[in-house]
């Protein structure tokens, strides 16, 4: 298998196969989240035994969505639902970024709420159970949850900030910024750095994130797929 200098590297594997270890499904080549947390799969190496391994996960029919080094087909037989260029970044180590005034804690009980904001906004893979991997927090008005954001992959010295979404309506108004700046802090209490993953077409989104300090580690590649 091949061996990666830095967890970010091989991200989704890195956290299934050590700090998210406990929502994985697998034992060979291929791990995956349990679909209701969230589609993301990965492998230590895009082989043809990999995604074989992979194949055996998906009997259920869910995809897999899959963040790669480059820009790559699955071999013959899948099914490609998507693909897009991805962009990996950290925060520099010298920003600091303003927590929102007030956030709430979102419990399981706003699962469906968050579920449909995130497929409104799609930010990315969301399921009814990713709420699980803890510190997802949002900001309510009149009564209803109009901004969330929250921690997904966590890896050796890294958590993910994900979800980060804000309902059309309620732009413009820092809540995503906020959002980020508290779990930052609590990210860095841990004594960890935080990155994020985003479209590389988002550019509402990069240019947010740069603006708060956000700099680009690497070019990645998501693939989604489903098994042949």
């Amino acid at each position: 298998m091949r061996a990666f200098d830095n967890p970010l590297d091989n991200p989704i594997w890195a956290a299934l196969t050590t700090r998210r270890s406990e929502f994985a499904e697998g034992t060979g080549l291929a791990r995956r989240f349990h679909p209701e947390v969230t589609s993301l799969a990965g492998f230590a190496e895009a082989s043809k035994e990999a995604y074989a391994s992979l194949a055996d996960l998906l009997s259920d029919g869910q995809p897999a969505a899959l963040f790669l080094p480059t820009e790559q087909n699955p071999p013959p037989g899948w099914r490609t639902i998507d693909s897009m260029p991805l962009l990996q970044m950290r925060l520099d180590d010298s920003r600091t970024i303003a927590r929102a005034a007030h956030v709430d804690e979102l419990k399981p009980s706003d699962a469906a709420e968050m579920l449909a904001l995130a497929q409104l906004t799609k930010p990315g893979p969301f399921g009814m159970r990713t709420h699980e991997m803890g510190n997802y927090i949002g900001i309510r008005r009149e009564g209803k949850i109009v901004a969330i954001a929250g921690e997904r992959l966590r890896v050796e010295g890294y958590t993910e900030i994900s979800a980060v979404c804000t309902l059309p309506g309620y732009l413009g108004r820092g809540f995503a910024a906020g959002l980020i700046g508290e779990l930052v802090a609590r990210i860095r209490e841990r004594g960890e750095t935080p990155c994020l993953h985003v479209r590389g077409e988002n550019t509402r989104a990069i240019e947010l994130y740069k603006r708060l300090g956000f700099e680009i580690r690497a070019q990645m590649y998501a693939l989604v797929v489903k098994r042949p």
